[in-house]
């Protein structure tokens, strides 16, 4: 099975933090399937490092007020067409993050705070019948 997942997951640098996040079970998922690396931050032309950004009313904000949902829209619909390209059925993403999370994403007052809902990404490829699970769920896939 070809299947997205958050690149930052596989260890590439491309959180905004610059610091790696590999993905537990990694190997074993590898093993089993075709993984296709993708971030949507950095898709959507954002640098990193970054300044964080968060969720809060449907847009994407950085730390300092800045708008930065036409970015994080531009990566989703580039990682949406990869999703079409190769016939993906499931995403693994990174939890929390305003493009990848799955179920919880920080509220945008950058305290720490989750809220319910999904990142920009993770909505758009819930809408198109891509299943979604977060990195601490994709040992179901094994």
């Amino acid at each position: 099975m070809v299947i997205l997942i958050s690149a930052c997951l596989m260890g590439v640098n491309c959180r905004y933090s610059a610091q790696p996040s590999v993905m537990e079970h990694l190997d074993e998922l590898m093993e089993r399937h075709t993984l296709i690396p993708v971030c949507p931050e950095q898709f959507g032309g954002l640098p990193t490092p970054r300044e964080p950004c968060e969720r809060r009313n449907g847009r994407v904000y950085s730390r300092s007020g800045e708008d930065q949902t036409e970015a994080y829209e531009r990566g989703a619909a580039e990682v949406l067409r990869l999703a079409r390209l190769y016939h993906c059925k499931y995403a693994v993403l990174k939890e929390r993050s305003p493009s990848c999370g799955v179920g919880a994403v920080y509220d945008g007052t950058f305290t720490g705070t989750l809220a319910g809902g999904n990142g920009v990404c993770a909505d758009r490829l819930a809408g198109t019948g891509v299943t979604i699970l977060g990195e601490s769920d994709a040992a179901k896939l094994l």
